[in-house]
C-alpha cells in the first residue's frame, strides 16, 4: 500500500543539472511515487539568483535563502547540485543535523571531505549517495559499493572527462591542434570558459579520488592523486602515437599495489593500443574499466556529463534514498578498513614514450641507450629519422619507476648529442 504523505525534497541549484531534476521530478510525479512507495514532492529550489528565466521551473518554488531552505524540519531529502567546497559543505552538513539525506553531484566536495561528510551522515543515520558526482549517467559508484563489495578490486582504468576526450578525439581524428580542438570544444558546449578544471586534469582526479576510495576500501582524496593535464599534448605527440599503432587518452587509473600494501591514483594524457577497447571511446564519452579478482574485467561505458544525463543519476539515487526512507534504513556508507597508503608518483611502475631531438651523427643512439642502461631502465623500441644533420628518436620503453625516467631525462638533456627532449608521455593498456 502506497504511504500518503509525501517525501519532501530541497532541491540545491538549479543551472544545467539542476534544472533537469527539477523538470524530470514534476512530470515523472507518479512513476517516481510507483517506484518508490509514496509521492516525492520538490519542497523548494535554492537559486543564487531568482529572477532568471528557467523554462520549466515552478517559479514559486524559487529562493535565494538555501539556509532556510534546508533547515525546514519537514524537509527528507536534499538534492545538491551546486558544486564547490562552500557552502555546499555547510549546507550537506546541516541537513545531516536536521535528519535529512542527501544526494549530491559535487565530486571536488567529495574527493577533499568525503571522509568527514560520510562520518557526519553515519552518526546522523542518514544517507550520502553521489552516483553522479563521478561519470555523469554510468552506473559506477552502486556497482563498485554493492554489487563487488564480495569481491577484490585491484585496478581502476577509465576515460572520465568527456571535454578532454572530445579534444584528444579531435586532435586524433583531425589532426587539429590542441588550440583549435579546445576552441570546437568550448563552440559545441563541451568546454566551460574557463576549462582549467578539465583540460588540466583537476575534475578527472577528483573523480580518480572518489574511485580508488571506494574500489580499495580506504582514504583517498584529491592531494592524493598525481595530476598532468593536456595542455602540452602537441600533434606531434598524436602522430607519434599513430604510428605505434596507439592513440592518446587522459586517463584515470587507480590502483591496488601487488603486495596489497599500498594504492596509486593518478591522472594523465597516456597513449594506448588501437586493440584497447578504450581506444574505440569517441567525441565526450566515458568509459571506465574495473579490474576484480573474481569477476575479472567489467567495463562501463555512457555519456560522462550533460543536464539529462546527469540528472538520470541524481534521480537513480534520488529513489533509492527515499526507499530508504521509507523503510527506517540507510544504505552502504563508505568502508575504509584496509587504510591503505598512498604511494607516491616517484615509485610507480609504468612505460613510457619518449621523444628526442638529436644530432644526426654516428654513436648517439648508443649515447642515448647508455644513458637509459646507466638509470636501470631497459628499452624495448627505437625509432630514429634523420633529415639534414638533424634527427627524431622515439624511445618506448619497458617498465620503470617515475624517479628511474626523471633521472635518465635529466642525464639525456646534459648530452652534447640531445637537443631537445621532445616530449614525454606513459604508455598504458599493455
Amino acid at each position: 500500500m502506497m504511504r500518503t504523505r509525501p517525501l519532501k525534497v530541497a532541491l540545491l541549484g538549479c543551472g544545467v543539472v539542476g534544472s533537469e531534476v527539477a523538470r524530470i521530478m514534476t512530470t515523472t510525479a507518479d512513476d517516481l511515487a510507483a517506484r518508490i512507495g509514496a509521492p516525492v514532492e520538490l519542497a523548494g529550489i535554492a537559486v543564487r539568483r531568482a529572477g532568471r528565466p528557467r523554462p520549466g521551473v515552478p517559479e514559486h518554488l524559487l529562493t535565494t535563502d538555501a539556509e532556510a531552505l534546508v533547515n525546514r524540519g519537514d524537509i527528507d531529502v536534499v538534492v545538491e547540485v551546486v558544486g564547490g567546497i562552500e557552502p555546499s559543505k555547510h549546507l550537506i552538513l546541516s541537513a545531516f543535523k536536521r535528519g535529512a539525506s542527501v544526494v549530491s553531484a559535487n565530486k571536488a566536495l567529495l574527493a577533499k571531505d568525503g571522509a568527514e561528510l560520510h562520518t557526519a551522515a553515519a552518526e546522523a543515520g542518514v544517507d550520502l549517495y553521489y552516483e553522479a558526482a563521478v561519470a555523469g549517467a554510468i552506473p559506477l559508484i552502486r556497482p563498485l559499493r554493492e554489487s563487488l563489495a564480495g569481491d577484490r578490486v585491484n585496478r581502476v582504468l577509465g576515460i572520465v572527462n568527456g571535454t578532454t576526450n572530445f579534444i584528444l578525439d579531435k586532435m586524433d581524428s583531425t589532426g587539429a591542434g590542441y588550440s583549435e580542438a579546445l576552441e570546437e570544444a568550448t563552440a559545441l558546449g563541451y568546454a566551460e570558459a574557463d576549462p582549467t578544471a578539465d583540460v588540466e586534469g583537476f575534475d578527472a582526479a577528483a573523480k580518480a579520488a572518489i574511485l580508488a576510495g571506494i574500489a580499495f576500501h580506504t582514504k583517498v582524496t584529491a592531494a592524493d592523486v598525481y595530476r598532468e593535464g593536456l595542455t602540452e599534448v602537441t600533434a606531434a605527440d598524436i602522430a607519434s602515437a599513430k604510428a605505434m599503432g596507439c592513440v592518446v587518452k587522459l586517463l584515470a587509473i587507480c590502483e591496488r599495489a601487488a603486495d596489497g600494501a599500498s594504492v596509486t591514483a593518478r591522472v594523465h594524457p597516456a597513449m594506448i593500443p588501437l586493440s584497447h577497447p578504450l581506444a574505440s571511446v569517441r567525441e565526450a564519452y566515458n568509459a571506465v574499466f574495473v579490474e576484480a579478482e573474481a569477476a575479472g574485467r567489467l567495463m562501463f561505458y555512457g555519456p560522462g556529463a550533460g543536464g539529462a544525463p546527469t540528472a538520470s543519476a541524481v534521480l537513480g539515487d534520488l529513489v533509492a534514498v527515499c526507499r530508504n526512507k521509507l523503510n527506517g534504513a540507510t544504505g552502504p556508507g563508505h568502508s575504509v578498513y584496509t587504510q591503505l597508503p598512498a604511494k607516491p608518483m616517484d615509485e610507480v611502475v609504468t612505460r613510457y614514450h619518449v621523444s628526442l631531438d638529436v644530432d644526426d651523427r654516428a654513436g648517439v643512439l648508443a649515447q642515448v641507450a647508455s644513458v637509459f642502461a646507466e638509470h636501470g631502465v631497459s628499452i624495448d623500441t627505437v625509432r630514429q629519422q634523420g633529415r639534414d644533420g638533424d634527427a627524431s628518436l622515439v624511445v618506448v620503453t619497458h617498465r620503470a619507476t617515475d624517479a628511474a625516467l626523471s633521472a635518465t631525462v635529466d642525464k639525456l638533456r646534459a648530452l652534447d648529442s640531445v637537443r631537445d627532449v621532445a616530449s614525454i608521455m606513459r604508455v598504458e593498456g599493455e
